[in-house]
């Protein structure tokens, strides 16, 4: 009888799953730097993407996966690091009374959670939890792209004849196309240092790509080893076909 009742709620989620993800359309594919073959990171927008994640996103969002001096990876100095990490606080200890402390954040910590605990950031956040972005990109299909439509796609006013639940909002990209999250960015949200101007599809664009990077920060050496094997592959193969030819010839 449990197996039954088990069976059928796990087979009555898995519907509901499909039938949510079925009316989210597909994102529209962007032209991202690191997504070609021999791709890679696009600096600038990086340090741009950090500035609204630590501004913007951060607020509520946490990343778990991530440590300060991993933004080495991203061009910045030892020194900027320190610099950054000093402008959070995480917490630390037991101490010697056994206390839990707060102290500066160094390079070796990952990014301040916005929340001491899962519960806090349910009480914040009307009882939802923002997921950690560590992963993001990965997390979900085609993820650039989702990530990059769920910004830029949130409407004011749902369209007629959708029911819109009390404290959700609209997103054409979003599976079910309501979101507890509001819109997160608007123009001018953050100053870039560059001088860019910061508007939603800029913000969304940078956010993305540094989040792209948190996930796969390993993605340029991987593509570099990846050309090296190819290189090595068909010098290999070169090598044995000539090898072959001399072999055959002789026995000819």
């Amino acid at each position: 009888m449990v197996g039954r009742i088990l069976a059928a709620t796990v087979a009555a989620v898995i519907t509901v799953a499909a039938a949510n993800a079925a009316e989210a359309p597909r994102p529209p594919g962007q032209k991202w730097s690191f997504g070609e073959i021999f791709g890679t990171y696009d600096r600038n927008a990086l340090r741009r993407g950090l500035t609204v994640y630590t501004s913007v996103c951060g607020a509520c969002h946490s990343l778990d996966l991530v440590a300060y001096r991993h933004l080495g990876g991203v061009d910045y100095t030892e020194d900027q690091i320190k610099a950054i990490a000093a402008e959070f606080e995480v917490e630390d200890g037991p101490d010697e009374d056994g206390e839990m402390f707060t102290r500066t954040a160094l390079p070796a910590d990952t990014f301040a959670a916005p929340f001491p605990n899962v519960q806090a950031a349910r009480a914040a956040n009307g009882g939802t939890y923002p997921p950690d972005l560590s992963l993001i990109t990965k997390a979900r299909k085609r993820g650039a792209d989702y990530l990059y439509a769920l910004l830029t796609e949130y409407r004011d006013e749902a369209p007629e004849g959708f029911e819109l639940l009390d404290g959700m909002y609209y997103n054409e990209y979003f599976p079910g196309h309501q979101i507890a999250m509001p819109t997160p960015l608007f123009e001018g949200s953050v100053e870039y240092t560059d001088g860019t101007e910061a508007t939603v599809a800029q913000m969304a664009w940078d956010v993305t790509t540094f989040l792209a990077w948190a996930a796969e920060p390993e993605m340029e050496e991987r593509k570099r080893l990846g050309i090296k094997v190819l290189i090595f592959v068909l010098v290999l193969t070169a090598m044995l076909y000539a090898l072959k030819r001399q072999i055959w010839s002789r026995l000819h």
